[in-house]
């Protein structure tokens, strides 16, 4: 499964675990839930899933950037748990930049999304937490089918337009090389994870194997199911 082994063998071979030092140094990024600009196509429980789905895609993209520092999404949703905050992600830009500076974050990303009958659009701000300040705004449109590549170019707009460090060259190539999973298979791994948040680990397996059936090379589901399988 080119797909899986060729990211796991490279960020084991290039790079080193950072030490604590060197990771607070790292920019510091934290990304919301999706908000649902106003969608169509699809039934309501799919465009609920994408706004956890399309969480989560674009903390994996961040991840991926060993030069970049990234909170993880269920350490946001128990902060915005015990802040008493709608774990939407519908929060004012003051209260983000605090709760950014709460996770160590030096951005936080806020994202929506509309999908008329597959022509999809994504947006986002970007906070700077220090200042409370919209720093950057980007924008990506395409077909749903296009859903995970359009996730990962506005990745990449992030990172470039906050001048970030960039992903390591033989990392960008060796991800450039794999395939995109179908618009189908990320559907069923949004609601695995829409599921999953509400406790229910055995609908949550279901769809993660769906998914991996969809496409079997879909690290994130795999990896995802295999966290369920040892919880």
């Amino acid at each position: 499964m080119r797909f899986r082994s060729t990211i796991a063998v490279l960020a084991a071979a290039v790079f080193a675990v950072p030490t604590a030092a060197q990771a607070q140094e790292m920019p510091g990024v934290a990304v919301m839930t999706f908000e649902n600009g106003g969608s169509y196509g699809l039934d309501s429980e799919n465009f609920d899933a994408l706004r956890i789905g399309l969480q989560q895609m674009m903390i994996t993209e961040f991840s991926a950037n060993p030069g970049l520092r990234v909170v993880d999404r269920h350490s946001i949703n128990e902060l915005l748990a015990e802040q008493d905050l709608d774990a939407s992600g519908r929060v004012d830009d003051a209260t983000a930049a605090r709760i950014g500076r709460v996770v160590g974050a030096r951005y936080m990303v806020f994202g929506g999304f509309v999908d008329f009958y597959g022509d999809m659009r994504l947006d986002i701000r970007i906070i700077n937490t220090e200042t409370s300040e919209i720093v950057r705004t980007e924008q990506v449109r395409d077909n749903r089918e296009d859903l995970y590549d359009m996730v990962t170019e506005l990745a990449t707009k992030v990172t470039t337009g906050l001048d970030l460090p960039m992903m390591p060259e033989a990392v960008r190539e060796a991800r450039a090389e794999r395939s995109s999973p179908p618009a189908t298979a990320v559907q069923f791994y949004s609601r695995a994870l829409l599921y999953e948040d509400r406790g229910d680990a055995e609908r949550a397996a279901q769809l993660y194997s769906r998914a991996i059936q969809e496409f079997p090379e879909y690290t994130e589901a795999i990896e995802g199911l295999e966290q369920l399988d040892q919880s």
